[in-house]
């Protein structure tokens, strides 16, 4: 029984031996065929293709056709570079004017408090918006010099009158303690003003009535800006 085991693990290893070699001779055994090697990539050829349109309401570059902020500079764009140019305004005077001797009424009169001061007050006469630029320019008689203005008296902005209107300055005639020189009496006053830029031609001064007895003054005399309100022209 044992040899019959024999011979049939024989037969069958011959068996299995014939058909290894059956299948390598006729190609279908598995063989080694080396790494594999990377599927083929396929590349779209797209160079035929018309180049994309923009979805409407877009330019080509991308930017909204039809969006102001990039039309004309935006649709504030007038409003952020200031307004167009020309004469008028918006404050129901389109023809403003300098304030000057031609326009305005002017007054001056010594105060007692404080001591050796005086009170310009111009009064708008005319029927335009007026503006009063800077300080009054003062000459009494012939003087050859013009009073310096008191710099911290600068007012914020330009005091503008409308008609029948006023505004002040005041004036320091002479030191308190007696520390000025060239001490004398003026018996007439003109009254200066400037234009648009300091030491311009304002126009016509004007010649307001001084008290009978003429205003001392001396090397002191200053002056203020133009101020809006009485008490402001006396501070200085």
């Amino acid at each position: 029984m044992r040899a019959s085991r024999i011979r049939l693990l024989a037969a069958a290893g011959a068996t299995l031996a014939t058909l290894a070699l059956t299948a390598c001779e006729d190609g279908t055994g598995t063989q080694d065929e080396g790494a594999s090697q990377p599927a083929s990539t396929v590349t779209a050829d797209t160079s035929a293709k018309s180049p994309s349109t923009p979805p409407s309401g877009t330019s080509a570059d991308g930017t909204a056709a039809n969006d102001p902020a990039q039309a004309g500079g935006g649709a504030n764009g007038d409003k952020d570079n200031g307004k167009a140019g020309g004469s008028g305004s918006d404050d129901g005077f389109p023809d403003r004017v300098a304030c000057n001797g031609s326009n305005t009424t002017v007054t001056v009169k010594p105060v007692p408090r404080p001591v050796n001061h005086m009170l310009i007050t111009v009064k708008n006469k005319g029927s335009k918006l007026c503006d009063l630029t800077y300080y009054p320019v003062l000459r009494f008689d012939e003087m050859q010099w013009a009073p310096q203005p008191f710099e911290a008296s600068k007012p914020q902005a330009v005091v503008s009158l409308s008609p029948g209107e006023t505004a002040y300055a005041g004036v320091l005639l002479s030191a308190a303690d007696g520390s000025g020189d060239g001490g004398t009496t003026g018996r007439k006053l003109a009254v200066g003003f400037h234009g648009a830029t300091p030491n311009s031609d304002g126009g016509p001064s004007a010649l307001p009535s001084l008290p009978a007895g003429g205003v001392y003054y001396d090397s002191s005399l200053a002056v203020t800006y133009w101020q809006q309100s009485m008490d402001d022209a006396l501070t200085y």
